[in-house]
């Protein structure tokens, strides 16, 4: 019943933000009678869809639930009222809600009336399925994923900056489901100029998704009156020096942010965007934004997409800056999933914990 409600909160990996992913079952042992998932920030939460669902059928029953019932009013009533109201006789979550409005106070309401509770059933997998949720609210900061594609020997284009296409179609499609359940795609002013990249969600078949907004780091605004990053109806965020002078006629959102020696204050950044609801940031950048994060140990995981071929030595490599000269200093990640998508392998790393750059 709880992996069927992952399943179902998993829907909403699209359209919930800034809301967690959350689904509900509702049974009489292994009849289900009700089920529901958020869909999108201020719509009926999983708990009250499900009850909607089950009718008179939910006196009585056990709800699982993938995350505990708020219990605080919102954009929605409290689920945990809702489902007192219905007469459920057992909740059963997943996992504990570290939002500070919640944590614990939805457990509380059920128990005082005599609802029996059970915390922890499938805890990792829902805790994975909402990374990002959780990052922002405890760690004051989005999961940032970075996203590389390269050749064999680790080249991400070549010396001139050619890289269209190392890794084939079907790698590329895969990425438009990574775009689409992040908040926001960050780029570089240099990745900007040099690409001319829209950082929008292309999908083959329709399908409903928020888009997610694009985040240019650009210190002196010098993209802001070209690229197709502007275009289309995604949101564009251009984050620049405090001292930087826009155009008059800019009218796209902007903000400062702190910039040290001529680099950017890069946890300040991740700090702006959690202030605007973003759970998950999606990395696509050159070699030099993208070695800055790893080095600052702002890098939570890597999406790497390896095609089988060869640059040479000439080509330019993933990170920038990191300066290693002995084997001391390597970083170590560990793989977390490989997967062949057409002609290329996916590799999802994480930098091991206590590993620095």
């Amino acid at each position: 019943m709880m992996a069927r409600a992952l399943r179902l909160a998993e829907r909403g990996a699209y359209t919930t933000r800034p809301n967690p992913m959350v689904g509900c079952v509702l049974a009489h042992g292994d009849e289900v009678v009700g089920e529901g998932w958020h869909r999108r920030q201020g719509e009926p939460h999983a708990e009250v869809l499900a009850l909607q669902a089950a009718g008179d059928r939910a006196r009585g029953a056990t709800a699982y639930v993938t995350l505990e019932p708020c219990a605080h009013t919102g954009r929605t009533g409290p689920c945990a009222d809702a489902l007192v109201a219905a007469g459920v006789a057992r909740v059963v979550a997943a996992m504990r809600d570290p939002f500070p409005q919640v944590d614990g106070s939805g457990f509380d309401r059920l128990r005082a009336v005599g609802i029996a509770v059970e915390v922890g059933l499938m805890e990792a997998q829902a805790r994975a399925l909402n990374v990002g949720f959780v990052s922002r609210v405890v760690r004051g900061r989005p999961w940032v994923r970075v996203k590389l594609a390269c050749s064999l020997d680790g080249r991400t284009a070549m010396a001139s900056g050619d890289s269209k296409w190392i890794t084939g179609e079907a790698a590329r499609a895969d990425v438009m489901h990574w775009r689409a359940r992040a908040g926001a795609i960050l780029t570089g002013a240099g990745t900007v100029l040099a690409d001319d990249p829209s950082l929008t969600v292309r999908f083959a078949t329709p399908r409903e998704f928020v888009p997610p907004l694009r985040v240019v780091l650009d210190p002196g605004l010098a993209t802001v009156a070209r690229g197709k990053v502007r275009e289309g109806d995604a949101p564009t965020l251009y984050l620049h020096a405090p001292d930087a002078k826009p155009p008059r006629e800019l009218t796209a959102d902007r903000a400062p942010v702190p910039v040290r020696a001529g680099v950017f204050d890069l946890p300040a950044v991740l700090a702006l965007l959690a202030g605007r609801g973003i759970n998950e940031v999606h990395v696509e950048a050159g070699a030099t934004l993208a070695g800055a994060l790893l080095k600052a140990g702002l890098v939570d995981e890597l999406l790497l997409y390896v095609a089988p071929v060869l640059l040479g030595d000439t080509a330019r490599p993933l990170f920038g800056g990191l300066g290693f000269t002995e084997m001391a200093q390597r970083l170590q990640l560990e793989i977390l999933e490989t997967l062949r998508i057409g002609d290329d392998l996916r590799l999802r790393l994480r930098p091991r914990a206590g590993a620095t750059a």
